[in-house]
């Protein structure tokens, strides 16, 4: 590992902390770079919640802005605090993250003078409409670089917002391996279907719902909370499923190892954080076809691919791995192995240092960054 002759400064700019998936990632990102290599510093556009504030990190600079909506008057001078932070901190990059975040900081971090600015982009898009394409592509001539987390994510930006395909590079998202190597793999015979995700619509948990009532002897939970609640107890309850929404979840490995079978069954997705932990803790997997998750799981090799939409493909996935299950713990494992070689979090870590020094200091070419 080659040291720089400084640490690269890096301001990365969110609109809250969560507990979602690219919150935790950016929070894991921060707390494991090596400092030697990249000296990170936070700034909020809002953050000013109790989740958020609880989830701030410790070792680095946090700055909240308490923004409104970007269109308030009192938006300008939020965004001259931002300009005395960054002349104070004086960063090499400004990395965005989320569609105000970007619309935000990406201008005032170039009339700051910031050498580099990078917009991240961690999903395939499925939330956008025609003035955000619009606003993306007034954006792509602003960034020396935007990073997806998967290829799929990275063809969505591509055919979305039309950027220059030199300036989009793919860094993947990593899991934190040693919370999960220790959960025993199911032994069987598989009971307990499990879901890790935000009751949203995108999730497809209404689906995984309706494919409850055809799988009976099973037993249904999922660990997340969302807006969609009340919509999914109704359904739950209306069929008198053995179904049950657990709200959020502080320790998911502790979740994962009480499942036989974990599923993902999204409409949309990017790289899964859900489903890196669940290879990482050797559940035996059925998934949606949807986003990176073809580029995680080889359908029969780590799991079983279903189309999106299909309660009845949940249905017949879920039932072959409850039938099969010295083979589903093969694939358990098999996914295991898989998350070791390729997704661990200082992977993940080593990924973006990487990308910091080769930016900065020249190692990446000036075509690669700015064509």
């Amino acid at each position: 590992m080659n040291i720089p002759p400084r640490p690269v400064r890096v301001v990365y700019v969110i609109d809250a902390l969560a507990t979602a998936g690219t919150e935790t990632q950016l929070l894991a990102l921060i707390r494991d770079l090596d400092r030697r290599r990249v000296q990170p510093a936070l700034v909020l556009l809002r953050g000013n919640s109790p989740q958020s504030l609880a989830l701030e990190p410790i070792n680095c600079p946090v700055v909240r802005l308490e923004t409104g909506r970007l269109r308030e008057p009192r938006t300008v001078l939020k965004g001259w605090k931002f300009l005395r932070f960054l002349w104070e901190f004086q960063p090499d990059v400004v990395q965005t993250y989320f569609p105000d975040s970007s619309y935000f900081a990406v201008p005032l971090a170039l009339v700051a003078g910031v050498p580099y600015v990078v917009r991240t982009r961690n999903n395939i898009g499925h939330w956008m409409r025609t003035i955000d394409r619009w606003l993306g592509r007034i954006l792509n001539p602003m960034v020396s670089a935007t990073i997806a987390n998967c290829q799929a994510a990275r063809e969505a930006l591509l055919r979305d917002e039309q950027p220059n395909p030199q300036r989009v590079h793919v860094l993947e998202n990593g899991v934190d391996l040693d919370r999960f190597l220790e959960i025993t793999p199911p032994c069987g015979p598989a009971r307990t279907v499990g879901v890790v995700a935000n009751l949203r619509p995108v999730k497809g948990l209404d689906l995984l719902v309706e494919a409850a009532r055809f799988l009976p002897g099973m037993t249904f939970r999922v660990a997340g909370e969302g807006d969609q609640r009340a919509v999914l107890q109704a359904m739950i309850d209306r069929h008198r499923l053995d179904f049950t929404l657990t709200g959020a979840c502080h320790y998911i490995p502790a979740f994962l190892a009480s499942l036989d079978i974990a599923v993902l069954c999204s409409r949309a997705e990017g790289l899964s954080n859900a489903l890196l932990e669940y290879m990482a803790a050797a559940r035996p997997i059925v998934a949606t076809a949807v986003g990176a998750t073809t580029e995680l799981i080889r359908d029969g090799q780590e799991g079983f691919l279903v189309p999106p939409n299909d309660a009845n493909a949940l249905v017949q996935a879920i039932a072959r791995l409850r039938n099969h299950f010295a083979k589903a713990r093969q694939m358990g494992l098999a996914a295991r192995r898989r998350a070791i070689a390729r997704f661990s979090r200082q992977a993940m870590i080593r990924r973006f240092e990487n990308f910091y020094t080769r930016l900065v200091f020249g190692e990446m070419s000036h075509r690669e960054i700015a064509a």
